[in-house]
């Protein structure tokens, strides 16, 4: 949804619902769904997806979400997308 939502911005409905759609179809893509809205962050969907997929890391440069850093619940890991490189690189 955030991703369609921003897409949005710049092109129209039409294409942005054609580009989701396509991400949808690669490999490593999966569609979560959100049955609730934590709100750490006003109006940010990323969190949500994060905390519903359970994943390990949320990569990302933006600095505000660096909030999640002393956030006890849910416990969602920040990293930037250099560290994240980083780490693929070793394993």
């Amino acid at each position: 949804m955030e991703y369609e939502e921003k897409i949005s911005e710049i092109f129209s409905k039409e294409v942005a619902d054609l580009l989701v759609e396509a991400l949808s179809l690669l490999n490593n893509v999966h569609r979560i769904n959100i049955h609730y809205k934590l709100q750490l962050i006003v109006n940010d969907k990323f969190i949500d997806c994060a905390f519903a997929g359970n994943v390990h890391y949320l990569v990302t440069n933006d600095k505000h979400f660096n909030i999640l850093k002393n956030t006890e619940f849910p416990k969602i890991n920040i990293i930037k997308a250099e560290e994240f490189k980083k780490l693929l690189e070793s394993i």
